[in-house]
């Protein structure tokens, strides 16, 4: 149990742009010092364009993202109705408010593409929640909010939005001593579904 709270240490980012949704994040795990994992994976797809991005305690994350695919496809089977981002971000505050004296270690973006729009959340440990045009959760969010502060602008496009991610989640990997590892891992959302960025194309926007 002490190593599974200790286990953390992440940079995620969440933009949303002029036709879709990026999510974007590294790939370094710790356990207090100790790179646990170069690989983690910190993007998780829970619906056909909803996806989370998770920071904090690798145990607490993956079991919400876990839940809230399983309710979300539970929903529209026995609704026969699509979920909406709204929806999928009132749940897991409610999870999450639900176990506030027990908390989640954790820090998410939910980020996708419904028919109202464009969306990107982030969630605190309580269930707090923050709407906003970009966002960034984790150790290294200061550094890549600093970039994402500088350079954003309203309905970037979607190659523009991919490059500022990238750039982002890099400036923290140079500077936050618990993000790193070996790729940067991004995914694009939008009315036709997700798609992940090639791992080349990433490394050579990160140069």
């Amino acid at each position: 149990m002490q190593q599974e709270k200790l286990k953390t240490g992440t940079t995620t980012v969440g933009i949303t742009c002029k036709d879709c949704v990026i999510l974007a994040a590294e790939s370094k795990s710790t356990l207090g010092y100790l790179v646990s994992s170069k690989t983690s994976q910190k993007i998780y797809k829970v619906d056909d364009r909803i996806a989370i991005t998770t920071a904090g305690g690798a145990g607490d994350t993956q079991q919400l993202a876990r839940v809230l695919k399983a309710e979300i496809q539970i929903y529209k089977l026995t609704r026969n109705s699509d979920f909406t981002v709204n929806a999928a971000v009132n749940l897991l505050s409610n999870i999450l408010q639900n176990n506030r004296y027990y908390p989640y270690m954790a820090m998410l973006i939910i980020g996708g593409v419904d028919k109202n729009g464009n969306h990107i959340y982030s969630i605190d440990p309580v269930g707090g929640l923050e709407k906003d045009d970009f966002t960034s959760t984790g150790s290294g969010s200061p550094f890549a909010y600093g970039v994402l502060e500088n350079e954003y602008k309203a309905n970037i496009p979607r190659e523009e939005g991919v490059r500022l991610a990238v750039r982002a989640i890099r400036a923290a990997r140079e500077r936050d001593v618990f993000s790193g590892g070996r790729s940067i891992n991004v995914l694009v959302i939008d009315k036709n579904g997700t798609q992940m960025i090639d791992e080349q194309k990433v490394a050579e926007l990160a140069k």
